[in-house]
């Protein structure tokens, strides 16, 4: 038997989504969060073949669009990587709103229109994603998208974590997933291409270590726990950026982009700490050299906790349209785990 599973890729500062547009089963379940369970049960091969060599590569994200229970939102969304199903990706909503609109998959725009919203439910909650469109000779194309993210918060400040014989402090907070945040100086590696064999081990250990030490869970959703990444931070190169970051996963996927909800759990730090720009974006910088934009929305609580509605503001641009076939007789048929 051969399946056909049709996508479209685009990516958001260099970090590519490969949403899936038909040949996938419906993930059953009558909430997200059923739909989401059943994604992690019963879509794993299907999640590697589309993500994993020779298709795809370790890096990427896949995802999936879904029915939502939530009236506002237009549609579900459920992520996929190499480790597994991630609660959001914040480069995979600016992507998958950019499909969306200008493959009209599930919205038709007016001609007149200078800008859109899409509502997504994601595992992590809700997210909208305001499109600004610009007119390319005879078209309307997504010229960005600024999502307004799920609350972001801290959960533990200068968190002690060890790594072999050293202790490095880590800031732990949640923008869609919980993340390590640690200065790359403290941790000795520099933020660059050449340097991303050690930072993808040792955001690894971190992650590790702050999970065995500090596993964070969600005070509003309990689904939702433990250290997701490490997010390295260091001095930009772009003149306009307030930071340069790279995000490493837990299983040790590296992210190049700024990466949207990084940034997110990035601002709810800096903001703790008094250095959230007042009033002006915070420029983020991914490794790959692209940039986004964080504005704070509004203020409310997760729990007894202080929390930051962000908006993020990004590009992304559509690289391709796909026809994978998964045969019975490949060997490779669910990717190659190395």
């Amino acid at each position: 038997m051969i399946r056909p599973i049709k996508t479209i890729d685009a990516h958001a500062g260099g970090q590519t989504l490969r949403l899936v547009v038909e040949g996938f089963p419906r993930p059953r379940g009558r909430t997200l969060s059923q739909q989401w369970e059943w994604l992690r049960k019963h879509g794993t091969s299907l999640r590697s073949a589309l993500v994993r060599p020779p298709r795809g590569h370790d890096d990427m994200t896949a995802a999936v669009l879904c029915e939502s229970a939530s009236p506002e939102a237009h549609a579900g969304i459920l992520f996929m990587d190499g480790e597994g199903c991630p609660s959001t990706c914040g480069h995979g909503v600016i992507s998958a709103a950019t499909i969306a609109i200008e493959r009209a998959l599930f919205f038709t725009s007016q001609p007149d229109e200078s800008g859109t919203r899409l509502v997504f439910e994601t595992p992590a909650g809700i997210v909208r994603a305001d499109a600004r469109l610009a007119v390319h000779g005879e078209t309307r194309r997504v010229d960005s998208v600024s999502t307004t993210n799920v609350p972001a918060f801290v959960h533990e400040a200068s968190c002690p974590v060890r790594i072999g014989s050293r202790e490095l402090r880590v800031d732990i907070a949640f923008g869609g997933a919980f993340y390590a945040i640690v200065d790359t100086e403290a941790a000795g590696i520099p933020l660059a291409p050449a340097r991303l064999p050690d930072l993808r081990r040792l955001g690894r250990d971190i992650c590790a270590a702050a999970n065995a030490t500090a596993r964070p869970d969600h005070p509003a959703d309990a689904s939702i726990r433990g250290v997701a990444g490490a997010i390295f931070t260091g001095p930009p190169h772009d003149p306009e950026a307030h930071l340069r970051n790279v995000t490493v996963t837990s299983g040790g996927l590296v992210d190049v982009s700024p990466n949207a909800s990084g940034t997110s759990a990035v601002m709810a730090i800096l903001d703790a700490m008094g250095l959230l720009p007042e009033g002006q974006p915070f420029v983020h910088e991914g490794l790959s050299g692209s940039l986004v934009r964080g504005l704070v929305a509004g203020r409310t609580e997760v729990g007894d906790r202080a929390a930051l509605i962000t908006q993020v503001e990004g590009s992304a641009w559509i690289t391709g349209e796909h026809t994978f076939f998964l045969d019975d007789e490949d060997p490779f048929r669910e990717g190659i785990n190395f």
